[in-house]
């Protein structure tokens, strides 16, 4: 082989490797320019009127907003995501999650408070399967479709500070497995999903839980949505007995201004391990939130609730045993620049049995008051 050709092939495999470099940048480009970054950053304040020895609010049976007396850096979330609106396109979504209040809850399998400052929140890779108007797959972890309110991000924030306590004490978080949803038209759409179980990012036994949801819009005014998840018991080698939860939450715009949202859950654990009986444990409760905006930068929320832990499996009182709990809230918005909010909050928590602290640490108080400030940033 002659210099002259020895010299094109070089020049050919040059070429051949720039050409095919470049595409490779551009499909990269092409990629990386569809995908979108989101930041949501919170902080709190919230004090305890019955001022705890062990400043804490309640006992276990709040979420989140556990500590009392103490300035909070609750989260910062560092969102990426590449959204799939057309048949056919894939991405993924990915919340990164570091704080002192919200991550040491989601990051564990249940409702068990860690010391872990860092969760994925979420993370899983998304299709658009080209079905009919499209198949939406999403295979990973993700949050939970049931309840009213969220865990919150830039995304999505709840009317309240506080959660209630169907959202702590009634549902789970998270879910990781794969879930499918499909709009039947612009009024009627459906979700399934299949997951290891209730915040399990590991399964613990060879049991699978299920999901599903419809959403409907029957007007402009009113939606709804009826959710349902069921399974083999969060347990090793428990399989048969089985953990539900149904949920229904209906939205109402009562005016321009005034919104009303209702909230109600059942859920069952058959062989239970906390009834020395073995029997099926029952928990259920309603909740209301009314919100009405004064103006573009005010808002008002009102909330009230009550949940009932029959067989004292869900809640926690002096001695475990069963409790009702009840709730109000009032929480005003304020506005204050386009991406920027800040909330007070003032709560009345009530039981029926002693379930909250009392100066001395000592779980002797059947009510408590609290306040708090939050104030959110998102992007």
């Amino acid at each position: 082989m002659n210099k002259v050709v020895r010299q094109g092939l070089v020049l050919l495999i040059f070429l051949f490797l720039v050409m095919g470099g470049r595409a490779q940048a551009e499909t990269a480009l092409e990629i990386i320019k569809d995908i979108q970054i989101h930041g949501f950053a919170s902080s709190s304040y919230n004090y305890n009127f019955n001022q705890p020895l062990n400043p804490t609010n309640g006992n276990s049976n709040r979420i989140f907003d556990t500590d009392s007396n103490s300035f909070k850096f609750d989260l910062a979330e560092l969102v990426l995501v590449k959204e799939t609106p057309n048949p056919g396109d894939i991405g993924f979504r990915t919340d990164l999650d570091y704080g002192f209040s919200i991550p040491r809850v989601t990051h564990s399998s249940g409702n068990t408070v860690t010391t872990d400052e860092f969760d994925v929140q979420q993370g899983y890779v998304s299709y658009n399967a080209p079905l009919g108007n499209g198949l939406q797959l999403d295979f990973g972890k993700f949050i939970t479709h049931i309840g009213a309110e969220v865990i919150e991000g830039h995304d999505g924030w709840n009317y309240n500070y506080s959660r209630s306590f169907l959202f702590g004490l009634a549902i789970p978080f998270t879910h990781t497995g794969v879930r499918a949803g499909y709009s039947l038209s612009d009024k009627v759409s459906v979700l399934g999903m299949i997951a290891n179980g209730w915040d399990n990012t590991t399964d613990n036994n060879s049991d699978k839980t299920f999901g599903m949801q419809l959403s409907l819009a029957p007007t402009e005014n009113i939606s709804m949505l009826l959710n349902w998840a069921g399974g083999g018991a969060n347990a090793a080698s428990n399989n048969s007995n089985w953990l539900n939860i149904w949920d229904v939450v209906l939205d109402f715009s009562l005016t321009n201004r005034t919104l009303l949202q209702l909230n109600f859950d059942y859920g069952s654990q058959e062989s239970a391990s906390a009834l020395t009986s073995g029997e099926t444990a029952i928990w259920w409760g309603f909740a209301g939130i009314l919100r009405h905006d004064l103006n573009k930068w005010v808002s008002i929320n009102l909330r009230g609730e009550f949940f009932n832990d029959e067989d004292g499996f869900r809640a926690t009182s002096i001695n475990g045993t069963p409790v009702k709990l009840w709730e109000f809230t009032l929480t005003p918005e304020f506005r204050l620049a386009q991406n920027m909010v800040v909330r007070l909050e003032y709560r009345h928590d009530e039981a029926d049995k002693f379930a909250f602290k009392d100066e001395n640490n000592n779980i002797s108080e059947t009510s408590q008051d609290t306040v708090a400030v939050n104030a959110l940033f998102h992007f």
